[in-house]
């Protein structure tokens, strides 16, 4: 008999992985947790039947969610990251001897716990002594700080269940105030091409950039997320990055990464014309 994961995309699409075997399967105080493991993509993890992350494409989202704001500014030393339960967005920032401190914030402990047994591969940041789990609420958490960080990064889920907070014009600005005078803000943004999809990110674009002067998007290609199309945002009170991105400073630390690179920090702003339209609509 043969096992394969499915996830619906639209009513109408679906997305198919044969699947070797299922290692996990457990549902939390939060959303059923699950791993499974394939020949294609290796193991995978998903949240409430969602594609989170694969071992084998997990590269391309957090090299795109990390380094594109530390090309903008390489001097960042104070972090904040909410979700990012697997730890792969961690795991990029420890990357950097520059950052003095990292806290992440996950409301769910048990997607860090399973993430540890299973996926080395992306929580093996987690020990790194810069690195202050906590297990709370996000938008809860960053509500009482003011001018701390010089980075948040918002490596949520999708806009629904535990992750439906971190889309709202409340976190948004809770986020604004969080940031130092040159802080970034960099946000999973969601698809530009299924429906559910796009409303999520045309949502979250007018709500970020009603808080932020610079509000930019920027684009990657994710084989297993919906579309494969998947985008980004960036914000900042002061930094367009762009115009302020200091590439050189960031190649001088001879990181290596396989998908990042400082012609793709450019290229990857150069969006396609339907979605700069969609982008100055209003979400339904």
């Amino acid at each position: 008999m043969e096992l394969w994961y499915t996830e619906q995309h639209t009513p109408f699409v679906g997305f198919s992985i044969k699947v070797e075997r299922q290692l996990y399967s457990e549902k939390s105080k939060f959303q059923r947790i699950d791993i499974f493991e394939s020949k294609e993509f290796g193991r995978f993890l998903t949240l409430d039947g969602l594609m989170m992350v694969t071992q084998k494409d997990e590269f391309i989202y957090h090299d795109m969610i990390v380094h594109v704001a530390m090309a903008t500014n390489p001097s960042v030393k104070n972090v904040l990251v909410i979700g990012a339960g697997d730890g792969g967005t961690v795991r990029e920032l420890t990357r950097y001897n520059t950052i003095s401190n990292i806290d992440m914030v996950e409301i769910d402990e048990q997607v860090v716990n399973v993430c540890k047994r299973y996926l080395p591969q992306t929580a093996c940041g987690f020990d790194d002594k810069r690195v202050n789990l906590y297990f709370e609420d996000g938008l809860k958490f960053v509500r009482s700080k003011c001018g701390e960080y010089d980075l948040i990064i918002v490596d949520s889920t999708d806009p629904f269940g535990p992750g439906e907070g971190l889309f709202t014009k409340e976190f948004y600005g809770n986020c604004h105030n969080a940031l130092k005078d040159k802080g970034i803000l960099v946000n999973q943004h969601e698809s530009p091409y299924y429906e559910y999809n796009a409303n999520a990110m045309k949502r979250a674009h007018r709500g970020i950039k009603s808080f932020f002067p610079i509000c930019m998007v920027y684009q990657a290609h994710i084989p297993t997320y919906p579309s494969g199309h998947w985008l980004f945002g960036i914000a900042s009170k002061q930094l367009d990055p762009i115009k302020d991105a200091n590439l050189d400073a960031w190649e001088k630390l001879n990181l290596n990464t396989k998908y990042y690179n400082t012609k793709l920090h450019k290229g990857c702003f150069a969006l396609p014309t339907y979605v700069i339209d969609m982008l100055k609509e209003k979400a339904e």
